[in-house]
């Protein structure tokens, strides 16, 4: 019998085991052990099957356990001791506070899905985790950050897998009643009620929960109220779920919408308004819309309002292929934008963020990562390599730019370690290296014995294969109701083999089943008789994504062979639950993506986190990070005729990597059974680096070259009236205009008649500026190496300046009023030896510009 109706009545605590409920209500619980310990000391058992969330833990326990414990005065004391310690974490002064500057004073941080604890399952992946992550980091580091999300009341879905292995998604609807969830009210107890006008004269409303995700509320916005029509209340229903105009409206809530919550927010809270807004991708990028509105309220024009927005906003692209950008049919766009939803701004003025550079204007699609680009002064990738690769992909917005001058950084990913550190580590490194620091205890030092460390670590695989056999006997349960579970369950995966671990998203870019290209020879790896090797794997596919269902459909059916099936699984419903459990127990990590298409690629960090090896393609965060001593790098063939070719090669090279290099390291013993060698290697993993992966490394970097200067840029454009934003808005429009007439004309060059290095040349260029003042332009020399043909490699650039102007001479020729081109001077020296090239330009120059290709305008010598 199904009910009509679902609701979650909250447990009644004891009051002198009120602080349990203070603790339960603040996600740092996610991540702090000692607040998880004390909750697990009511009932270990119930603890864990209530997947260790404090909230439906508390409504579970028996009350006559409560109130044993309500009369236990050293567990009252000890959960007051850990009250007492979460308010002073949420109060003291830490990193941030110590910086000399205080900019910025609050930064409000946009993504689609937030990724806290499976508790909270409002994540599909990566994206996900890592805006989770740096929420967590930021709220260590005492950053003053907002998180502003939406609360899907199905989150992404919950995976089974049938009999043929084909993956099957259900939703379940979350309660946010019986989530670490309140309603954001207004001082009379009313809830803040946030309202878009749409089209046809209806209305989208929301509400705003909020969580605190330790020093950092975290926002999420919820059409599920009486206030919609059914219709609406459906727009925050699933993650990545509906179609175009459904995607399209979970959008502008989150931009639109978020914005609005933030400044309802800190008019309740009295925070500071947000100096620096962040889009974690694309999906946010309505914001600045919303933001340019509020501005031509308060007098400014689109285009100045443009200038305040882009100085103070940090887009950061997650996707390193188009295909992975959110596109809109620009009609659709175009009939949401109007002037209800967005007072004073033109719908021409901002449907021409989202055109596609060189595509016809009216008809291309709205590209949301082409408007954030636009709305951000600030961008970055999320690895060396993806910056390289997304400087590359978005380079057309910065015509006439080489890739290397494109204003995109890169601040390679990071992933919190007090969250993703197995607690049989932390508790080794609190009992023999006096620190509860994993990430930066010393894991070389002599107090700690390979022997103690390898114990642990076996512990931690039998925790994975316990893990893994619950949740296969679960979903067998589920998918064969009254049946007997079959005993071959209970022998899957072994404690004492090398185990391979892969998990992630299952797009085809992330070749889940690479690993199958030669059956024979994967069956005879998994099966040797000396060197065993098993794998454990998971992912969710899209659930309209039926080439990636088809992956994990091979490869469910290849490990149900008899002979294979306890050396190799797939485990359904992947979530940071069973992440929690594969990291700690898997001894190396697989990631075999088709390069460059990795963006990044934390799992691997987190494993290493957890003493495991990588074994990987040299893609993400790999490539800057890849050492011996760290793990395997599986070769590129990057030269191969074809993908067929290519995924042959990669695997032979993967196949050769497992049994010869990581299969033979791992099986060799001393006489106590411990791997010497591999144990130095972990070790010196975690040692060194670890410390290189954490999530507060990223996040000081963020602080530190974009979050800084962006408030310092913003203050710059608003002071005294928003002064810098109308002139730099004046210049860019005149600039612009004249920009077709400004010509390098002719370039002269001397002193290099037969050149040797420390040599000079010495540059005369002419250069007509079509009426804009000297100080408008910089005239540079580009030079370098020039091996191939029209290229030239390792460009520099050195300034030329306006020689000075003599009455009556010809070399005056030029000033800013005469229209006669102007004598631009200097030197190179000639420094190198070999092939060298050079070429003059003219790009625009102005205070308020953080890069020379900002306008995307730029002058060369023909």
């Amino acid at each position: 019998m199904k009910p009509i109706r679902k609701f979650t009545v909250r447990a009644v605590v004891p009051a002198t085991l009120a602080p349990l409920e203070e603790l339960a209500g603040n996600l740092r619980w996610s991540w702090h052990e000692p607040t998880r310990r004390l909750f697990e000391h009511i009932d270990p058992e119930l603890w864990r099957s209530s997947h260790r969330d404090p909230v439906a833990f508390l409504g579970e326990v028996d009350p006559a356990r409560l109130d044993e414990l309500a009369a236990d005065a050293g567990y009252v004391a000890w959960a007051e001791r850990e009250r007492a310690e979460l308010q002073e974490y949420l109060s003291q002064p830490r990193w941030f506070q110590t910086l000399a500057t205080e900019a910025p004073r609050t930064i409000a941080y946009f993504s689609p899905e937030f990724g806290i604890t499976a508790a909270l399952p409002q994540y599909s992946g990566g994206l996900g985790i890592l805006a989770g992550d740096h929420l967590k980091a930021a709220s260590d580091l005492g950053v003053p950050l907002v998180g502003v999300g939406l609360f899907y009341k199905a989150g992404y879905f919950a995976q089974a897998i049938g009999d043929d292995g084909w993956q099957q998604e259900r939703y379940p609807v979350l309660d946010p009643d019986g989530l670490p969830l309140s309603v954001l009210r207004r001082p009379d107890g009313a809830p803040v009620q946030l309202a878009l006008a749409l089209p046809e004269d209806r209305v989208l409303h929301a509400r705003v929960w909020k969580a605190s995700v330790g020093r950092i509320p975290l926002l999420l916005l919820d059409t599920d109220i009486p206030a919609n029509t059914d219709e609406l209340r459906s727009v925050t229903d699933r993650l990545y779920g509906g179609g175009g105009e459904h995607r399209l409206l979970q959008e502008l809530l989150l931009g639109i919408g978020g914005a609005r919550a933030v400044r309802a927010w800190t008019e309740l809270s009295g925070c500071p308004v947000p100096d620096v807004f962040h889009m974690n991708e694309g999906h946010a990028g309505f914001l600045g819309l919303e933001r340019i509105s509020t501005y031509i309220a308060e007098g400014l024009t689109f285009a100045e309002a443009l200038q305040v927005v882009r100085a103070g906003t940090v887009f950061t692209t997650h996707t390193p292929v188009p295909a992975g950008i959110d596109r809109f049919d620009r009609e659709l766009v175009e009939r949401y934008l109007s002037s209800s939803l967005l007072p004073g701004v033109d719908p021409a003025d901002a449907l021409a963020l989202g055109a596609e550079p060189g595509a016809d204007p009216e008809t291309s699609a709205f590209n949301m990562a082409v408007m954030g680009l636009r709305l951000a002064q600030h961008a970055n990738g999320v690895s060396k390599l993806h910056g390289e690769v997304s400087r590359r992909m978005f380079g057309d917005l910065w015509p006439g730019f080489d890739a290397a001058e494109v204003p995109i950084t890169s601040i390679t990913n990071g992933v919190h370690a007090p969250t993703w550190t197995d607690p049989a580590l932390l508790g080794l490194a609190e009992s023999r290296l006096g620190t509860g620091d994993t990430e930066h205890a010393d894991w070389l030092s002599g107090a700690l014995s390979d022997g103690e460390f390898w114990s642990v670590k076996r512990g931690m695989r039998l925790q994975l294969v316990e893990d893994a056999r619950r949740r296969l006997a679960e979903a067998w349960a589920v998918q064969h109701p009254g049946s007997p579970v079959p005993t071959w369950i209970s022998r899957v995966l072994d404690p004492d083999t090398l185990t391979v671990g892969f998990a992630r998203r299952v797009p085809t870019y992330k070749r889940l089943t690479l690993m199958l290209h030669d059956p024979k020879r994967l069956t005879a790896i998994l099966t040797n008789a000396e060197r065993p090797v098993q794998l454990v794997i998971a992912g969710k596919s899209h659930p309209a994504d039926d080439e990636g269902k088809r992956l994990i459909q091979q490869l469910v059916q290849f490990a149900q062979q008899p002979e294979l099936r306890e050396r190799i699984v797939f485990l359904p419903d992947y979530d940071m639950g069973m992440a929690e459990m594969l990291y700690p127990g898997c001894d190396v990590w697989l990631n075999n993506p088709l390069r460059p298409l990795e963006a990044c690629g934390t799992s691997g960090m987190k494993a290493a986190m957890n003493g495991a090896l990588n074994l990987s393609i040299l893609d993400g965060w790999w490539a800057e990070y890849a050492g011996d001593d760290y793990g395997w790098v599986i070769p590129s063939a990057d030269a191969a005729g074809d993908a067929t070719e290519r995924d042959a090669l990669e695997a032979a090279a993967l196949y050769d990597l497992l049994e010869h290099r990581v299969a033979t390291r791992y099986y060799e013993r001393d006489g106590d059974g411990v791997p010497r060698e591999w144990v130095r290697r972990v070790r010196q993993t975690l040692a060194t680096l670890a410390p290189e992966l954490g999530a507060d490394r990223m996040v000081k970097q963020y602080v530190e070259e974009l979050y800084r200067p962006a408030a310092e840029h913003a203050a710059a454009v608003l002071a005294d009236n928003a002064r810098g934003a109308r002139e730099l808005a004046a210049w860019s429009a005149k600039v612009r205009q004249a920009w077709p007439g400004v010509q390098v004309v002719h370039v002269e060059s001397g002193g290099v008649e037969e050149p040797h290095v420390g040599d000079e040349l010495h540059l005369r260029a002419y250069v007509g500026l079509d009426g804009l003042a000297p100080d408008d332009v910089s005239v540079e020399v580009a030079y370098g190496r020039s091996h191939d043909g029209d290229t030239i490699d390792g460009v520099r650039h050195a300034v030329l300046t306006p020689a000075v102007s003599n009455p009556g001479s010809p070399e005056n020729a030029g000033d800013a009023t005469s229209g006669e081109p102007r004598l631009y001077t200097g030197t190179v020296v000639l420094d190198r030896a070999g092939a060298f090239g050079y070429t003059v330009r003219a790009v625009p120059r102005h205070p308020l510009l953080l890069s020379t290709a900002e306008l995307g305008l730029v002058a060369v010598a023909g």
